[in-house]
């Protein structure tokens, strides 16, 4: 199993976009990888969250990590999070 490291880039938006590095291994382990643009993976896993998010209750936290598959490791290039 190849090791997945979060670049710089998707480790400053932990605490913006709410979401945890474990989260975003998760998806990637265990989620359905599609392709996104420029020739990067994404995948999508939904999360139980009840809890407030910017002052709104929400009852799921979606999370979607956009990847390189790369043949050492797995790089994350960014992480999108949804509430709903």
């Amino acid at each position: 199993m190849k090791p997945i490291r979060l670049s710089h880039h998707a480790r400053s938006y932990f605490s913006s976009r709410g979401f945890s590095e474990e989260e975003v291994v998760y998806a990637i382990r265990t989620g359905t990888w599609t392709p996104a643009s420029r020739s990067r993976l994404e995948c999508r896993i939904d999360v139980t969250f009840d809890a407030r998010w910017n002052g709104r209750l929400y009852a799921t936290k979606q999370v979607r990590p956009v990847f390189v598959d790369e043949p050492d490791e797995i790089v994350v290039v960014t992480v999108y999070t949804y509430y709903f």
